[in-house]
């Protein structure tokens, strides 16, 4: 029989810590898993985000080398794997209402439990905003005051090219609203695909250390491929993006009918992706 040691008995622990710990587990558990669920989507959204805002500063204010869509999507991807490595452990890892809302479908969570992980989704996507605008806020303000001498505020300034889009997500104008639709939808059900495939203990293919970066990759494709689009992928990075810009900029940031799509498209396509990989993959027979 196989004899394990916890960590902290070769690596003893402070007293006050170990009291801490057995308070937290009994009476806090329930925060500190919301904390967990906020810190990962601030962990992906950060990443993200602050590599966009590079890449769209850059091209305003004509300083090269500053970003590229690659750089964004592999930002994107390690964001996701950090958040896993840092998160996962305690809060079993979501960081998506579209995930969170199928595991209440198909897994039993309670439904208040999965209502306090989506506000701290949301909440910890708005913080990251927050803190990106504090700390290219030279840049942006003169980003936004070079759109305004040539005449291109209005119609640059709420765009994935604009500064708004650094924090809100958008679609340029003249876009198709259903082809965009489409386009969200089909990212989001691959997402999904690729999550609850590598989810899957079963799944030999999926180790718990290559499982973080598997489904970090999958993210980074649909960014690089698919996000010229339109793409948000995670409603949580949406939602929590467009109320920083709102708080930032007023309610020109709104977004317009692209809003509710890129806030809900995602979830019955998360929802239909649990769906297709039961039906088709799943193996309740598969030895692990």
């Amino acid at each position: 029989m196989q004899q394990h040691t916890a960590v902290y008995d070769v690596v003893p622990r402070p007293a006050i810590m170990n009291i801490w710990e057995r308070r937290r587990n009994r009476q806090l558990h329930w925060a500190v898993e919301c904390i967990a669920e906020g810190t990962g989507t601030f962990l992906y959204t950060f990443a993200g985000a602050g590599a966009t805002a590079a890449y769209v500063l850059g091209n305003i204010l004509e300083l090269p080398g500053l970003g590229s869509v690659l750089q964004i999507g592999i930002a994107y991807a390690v964001g996701i794997a950090l958040a896993m490595a840092v998160c996962l452990p305690t809060s079993h890892g979501q960081f998506n209402p579209g995930i969170t809302i199928h595991a209440v479908v198909f897994h039993g969570l309670p439904p208040l439990k999965a209502l306090r992980y989506i506000v701290a989704q949301i909440f910890g996507a708005y913080v990251a905003c927050l803190l990106i605008y504090i700390q290219y806020k030279q840049y942006i303000h003169t980003a936004v005051n070079v759109l305004k001498m040539k005449g291109l505020y209005d119609t640059q300034m709420f765009t994935p090219s604009g500064p708004g889009g650094i924090f809100g997500l958008y679609v340029n104008a003249g876009s198709n609203l259903g082809f965009v639709l489409v386009n969200e939808f089909v990212c989001d059900f691959v997402l999904g695909l690729v999550i609850f495939a590598c989810t899957e203990p079963a799944n030999n293919l999926s180790t718990p250390t290559t499982m973080p970066w598997l489904i970090s990759l999958a993210y980074g494709v649909v960014v690089w491929g698919y996000a010229p689009i339109g793409l948000a992928a995670n409603s949580a990075r949406d939602i929590g993006g467009r109320l920083a810009a709102l708080t930032l900029f007023g309610k020109a940031a709104t977004g317009g009918n692209y809003a509710a799509l890129a806030a809900l498209t995602n979830i019955p396509a998360t929802l239909l992706a649990g769906v297709f990989y039961e039906l088709v993959f799943n193996d309740s027979t598969r030895s692990a």
